[in-house]
């Protein structure tokens, strides 16, 4: 069975006493409680001022969510080239780590820990949202996505294929990244892995048909993942370090012919380098949960840090997947977006707001900050 039995542990009486809100570590980050704010994209930085964070609206969105033990920020991208929707932060430049810094700050005056997510989206863009650069893969091969620009919804183009040498640059981006993410504040990064982006590009072979040390065998594929996690490790130290992952997503038109073979050549990896925390998508992102193609109590079993789970969880599967051991933390999207106070209702058992889709990705404060918390 590769998700838990959904039940809970009659013994425990007092809530308190549930792992879910127990202290803990993630990685090396010692957190209040093990509920998680997953990364969730709103599109709400000064983008004409160059992709920065840190406005006031800003600062109060993560700031009421700091009830989380550790926030995860929104997708942030390492180099002009690795945006790819309208008003993302970057942390590439002075200006965006220190917009950061007033961010990370609020929330650890708040009483959270936060890290960054730091991402390139690779071929998932356009050049409109780029200053005009183009797309980047490993391979040449166009996906079935539109990209929202300024002008509408376009097609995006076929994307270049990197050069060795050119990977190695994206390489000491996301090292930047990770640099100025520690330098703005934040308590680590998360590498995203998943969703289609750039490093799901180079691991999955439905977009990596290269020839080369970085195509074909799972080991080749991997080899892009895991020289982003060294370069990050050694700029921060592996305890600070996760990555997110999704290994059967079809989202952003991406898929696998054998998840189970890179993933877990991948994770067993990850799990030599020490790195603090795997982040798991557990099915298809925001969807269908029972996708096959991987063993995610394998994971679970062989990834020794910390094993963070993602993708619908309710409140009686969080407890329970802690309670089981099925994972040492659960991040929860959707919800925090429409619940600030997620986990005083988590506690309470409450009722959960409903978000409004139409203002997930819309610029100003609705659907942003005007979700009421709870009047206890």
């Amino acid at each position: 069975m590769n998700s838990p039995i959904p039940h809970l542990n009659e013994q425990i009486n007092n809530v308190d006493d549930l792992k879910l809100f127990q202290p803990g570590k993630i990685g090396s980050i010692e957190v209040k409680n093990r509920v998680v704010m997953a990364p969730l994209t709103r599109c709400r930085s000064d983008e004409a001022a160059g992709d920065i964070p840190g406005s006031e609206m800003n600062i109060e969105y993560y700031k009421q969510r700091a009830n989380a033990g550790l926030i995860i920020s929104e997708g942030t991208q390492v180099a002009p080239a690795g945006k790819g929707y309208m008003a993302t932060p970057g942390i590439y430049s002075e200006a965006q780590v220190q917009g950061w810094k007033s961010i990370t700050e609020a929330v650890h005056s708040a009483g959270s820990k936060i890290i960054a997510q730091i991402w390139h989206v690779g071929r998932i863009t356009h050049p409109e949202l780029t200053g005009g650069l183009s797309p980047i893969a490993p391979s040449a091969i166009k996906p079935n996505v539109v990209a929202y620009t300024h002008n509408g919804k376009v097609d995006v183009p076929v994307p270049h294929a990197l050069t060795v040498e050119e990977i190695k640059v994206v390489v000491n981006e996301y090292r930047q990244g990770a640099a100025n993410a520690i330098k703005a504040g934040f308590d680590g990064v998360e590498i995203h892995g998943a969703n289609g982006y750039l490093i799901d590009q180079f691991l999955r072979d439905g977009a990596n048909h290269r020839t080369d040390e970085y195509g074909g065998s799972a080991e080749n594929r991997a080899r892009f993942a895991l020289e982003v996690i060294d370069a990050v490790v050694a700029e921060i130290g592996a305890g600070k370090v996760g990555i997110r992952l999704s290994p059967v997503t079809p989202f952003n038109d991406l898929g696998d012919s054998n998840p189970q073979a890179v993933f877990g050549y991948l994770i067993e990896q990850l799990n030599q380098r020490g790195i603090g925390f795997i982040h798991m998508i557990e099915g298809s992102t925001g969807g269908d949960r029972n996708v096959p193609g991987f063993d995610y109590a394998w994971a679970r079993n062989t990834f020794k840090g910390t094993y963070v789970v993602n993708n619908g969880y309710t409140r009686e599967m969080a407890i329970n997947a802690l309670e089981t051991g099925w994972a040492d933390a659960v991040s929860f999207g959707r919800a925090y977006i429409a619940n600030p106070d997620l986990v005083p209702r988590l506690k309470l058992n409450a009722p959960l707001a409903e978000g409004n889709p139409q203002t997930y990705y819309a610029p100003g404060p609705e659907g942003y900050i005007d979700y009421p918390s709870l009047d206890v």
